[in-house]
């Protein structure tokens, strides 16, 4: 479903990511690994269309998405959680889900609708409705962080570091909801430091050193790995 394939990205001198491909099949969870800056969130923000490949092609499907906008790659079911939640903090919980419903334009009853859905897999949100945005905790930001992206209707679900911050109960809470996603048919990849943490859920991973890929596996046998153990099972 999602195809990376020889993708380089420079800010500037200095190159983010160098001949990098990945493969994500429709209905996987597939972790990307790899210490800070090694060039994780650069190749979510490229794919999502917050950054601009140097050279390389992204494809979601038969959809080639570097000729595409942002905008256009959520309406195709790319959507994007970033790191640090990146709530609208001056809006309720609702006022936050509704206005990711701008992708699809649904009518106020499919709305409605689409906000129960969200309601009854978050309850947490439905008790916090009415509260703001930057009044919650950060478990909370996080679970509306996902909500929100659910109400885009997303295919393919780019998560960047969602238990960044987070306490360890928090963070399995969170990604628990992220299990429940991928087994509702939902592609997910996912950037995490926690390396335990994210191959737990995922099927597969890729390990990203300096921008470039250096392993790539099934959960496994990359949890089996003695260097993938040494780098990254320590800091977890």
């Amino acid at each position: 479903m999602l195809s990376v394939a020889n993708l380089s990205v420079s800010y500037g001198a200095v190159q983010a990511l160098n001949d990098v491909s990945l493969n994500v099949a429709a209905g996987e969870t597939v972790a990307l690994l790899g210490a800070n800056g090694a060039g994780k969130t650069t190749l979510l923000r490229t794919l999502s269309g917050l950054a601009k490949p140097a050279h390389g092609t992204l494809n979601l499907g038969s959809d080639d998405l570097v000729a595409k906008s942002a905008e256009a790659r959520v309406r195709l079911g790319l959507v994007h959680v970033p790191e640090r939640r990146r709530i609208f903090g001056g809006l309720t919980v609702e006022e936050n889900l509704k206005v990711a419903a701008s992708a699809w334009a649904g009518l106020a009853a499919d709305l409605s609708s689409e906000i129960e859905k969200v309601y009854v897999f978050l309850p947490r949100l439905r008790e916090r409705r009415t509260q703001l945005g930057w009044s919650m905790s950060g478990g909370e930001q996080q679970m509306l962080a996902i909500g929100r992206a659910l109400m885009a209707k997303p295919k393919v679900l780019l998560l960047d570091e969602p238990s960044l911050g987070l306490a360890p109960k928090i963070a399995l809470d969170v990604f628990d909801r992220v299990a429940e996603i991928a087994k509702g048919g939902v592609t997910v990849l996912v950037v995490e430091q926690n390396t335990a943490l994210a191959l737990k859920v995922a099927t597969r991973g890729y390990v990203l050193e300096t921008g470039r890929i250096v392993a790539e596996g099934t959960s496994s046998a990359l949890l089996s790995d003695p260097k993938v153990r040494e780098a990254y099972l320590g800091r977890a």
